[in-house]
């Protein structure tokens, strides 16, 4: 059952981050590849409103996303500390960086996730990443991981029980 869009995100300036909620949303229980019906996708999209450059924008997002989780590579063990670049602190504020160790500390992220999400929040276009954008882009993440079935079943509660009830 799709969903519409949340929070008067139809009536606000679309942008990349918007069109990929808007994806997770819609398709995340469905099978189906995203690629198998890029062009009927492409036209719903364009179709609720979003423009088509951050449409493309959005699936290059998702092939990156898709790339990086066939390259993890899973800790062999022992602790690592981890320092943000000047670039990275700038788009991720301390709350942000703060919620990334909560979630380490918490068996959510291991070492190769955490930089997974770090990398798919530093590709995103906008300047700053908020605390609520960055428990999307981890959720994705995580979902398109396999094995991760507990950590998106906590970070959904987290992220989805936080919405607000209006949606359109």
């Amino acid at each position: 059952m799709k969903r519409e869009c949340a929070i008067s995100r139809c009536d606000m300036k679309q942008d990349v981050f918007e069109v990929l909620i808007y994806l997770f949303e819609n398709y995340m229980y469905e099978d189906d590849d995203l690629e198998h019906d890029r062009d009927s996708l492409q036209q719903e999209l364009h179709e609720a409103g979003f423009q088509p450059y951050e449409i493309s924008k959005a699936f290059d997002w998702l092939e990156a996303l898709g790339a990086s989780g066939e390259n993890l590579l899973r800790p062999q063990g022992g602790k690592s500390f981890r320092i943000f670049s000047d670039e990275e602190q700038g788009k991720l504020d301390t709350e942000s960086r703060g919620f990334l160790l909560f979630l380490e500390q918490m068996g959510v992220l291991d070492h190769p996730t955490r930089e997974m999400v770090i990398e798919r929040v530093m590709a995103l276009e906008s300047e700053e990443v908020d605390l609520d954008q960055l428990k999307w882009v981890v959720l994705m993440v995580l979902f398109n991981l396999p094995g991760q079935e507990a950590s998106v079943a906590w970070m959904e509660d987290l992220v989805l029980d936080e919405m607000p009830a209006q949606l359109h």
